[in-house]
């Protein structure tokens, strides 16, 4: 088969995975001056990328300097044609985090009466970081 459509699915399917690895990449690289930007201030980083199956995942899981378990989503957008990165995390987003949390502490035995709490991380193509703290509560 020279030049039939198969063809051009396959190489649209390639291109689509390129995509999709170089949009992993970007995630990865800001998910990493997230962390750095944490430990500065103070957070050990317990976690990152914990995945709950079909759920999704919790880009980084950490604690403050008084204790508090922090479950933290991290947004990137190369601009503001988007809208703001910090914006991106909605509520059917906030409510999947809430759920991976819960998972992620019934993995590790971690009472329902210890302090956590959910921020969000937006960075954005000219390097500005923004830290919400308790951005949203568990839901």
């Amino acid at each position: 088969m020279n030049g039939t459509a198969g063809d051009n699915i396959n190489k649209r399917r390639t291109g689509a995975e390129g995509e999709k690895t170089n949009k992993r990449k970007t995630g990865a690289k800001y998910e990493t001056a997230a962390c750095r930007y944490l430990e500065e201030h103070g957070y050990s980083v317990i976690r990152r990328n914990f995945h709950a199956g079909r759920s999704g995942e919790i880009d980084i899981i950490a604690e403050d300097s008084s204790g508090i378990l922090v479950f933290c989503e991290c947004k990137y957008r190369h601009d503001s044609r988007y809208g703001d990165p910090l914006e991106a995390v909605d509520r059917r987003k906030q409510h999947q985090i809430c759920r991976i949390a819960l998972r992620y502490c019934m993995l590790h035995n971690i009472p329902s009466s210890y302090p956590c709490r959910f921020d969000v991380i937006g960075i954005t193509g000219d390097g500005t970081l923004k830290h919400i703290e308790n951005a949203f509560p568990f839901c």
